[in-house]
């Protein structure tokens, strides 16, 4: 039985290796034509996609918007809430109390890149909003969201 999985991979390996050698050599016979030219017809052109991905992210922003808020609140939010700050300040404090230096210092180092995280995600919000705009003004579809 394991032969035949090792046979059956060294074919396959084989197999792609004559593969890639032929298309290496294709694409080095090329070298002789005439560079190609884009499309002589402006329909195509116009239709063709550009490639940077900017629709796809137009589409996204409310999405993007949506996660980056509730992450905010989240971060922003009351010692009751899982996940915000204050909360993990409330478990440094416990751990100080009761002496626990190990289980302090693994909170503190938790508690400085969960506060870290405030100012970037506003960075992106803002950010986000300039791509908003941008994408409002090259009728994209941008979704009508909040605009800060």
């Amino acid at each position: 039985m394991r032969t035949t999985r090792t046979r059956g991979a060294v074919a396959a390996t084989a197999a792609i290796a004559a593969l890639l050698a032929a298309a290496g050599s294709a694409a080095a016979d090329t070298g002789d034509a005439q560079p190609s030219t884009p499309s002589q017809t402006p329909t195509a052109a116009a239709k063709a996609p550009t490639g940077d991905g900017a629709r796809a992210l137009c589409k996204r922003v409310p999405k993007i918007d949506a996660r980056i808020d509730r992450a905010l609140q989240r971060l922003n939010g009351p010692v009751t809430e899982r996940g915000s700050i204050a909360r993990l300040q409330k478990r440094v404090d416990n751990a100080n109390a009761k002496g626990d230096t190990a289980v302090a210092t693994y909170l503190k180092d938790r508690l400085t890149f969960r506060t870290s995280l405030v100012p970037m995600l506003n960075q992106r919000s803002s950010d986000l909003d300039a791509v908003r705009t941008w994408c409002g003004t090259q009728h994209l579809g941008a979704g009508a969201g909040k605009s800060k």
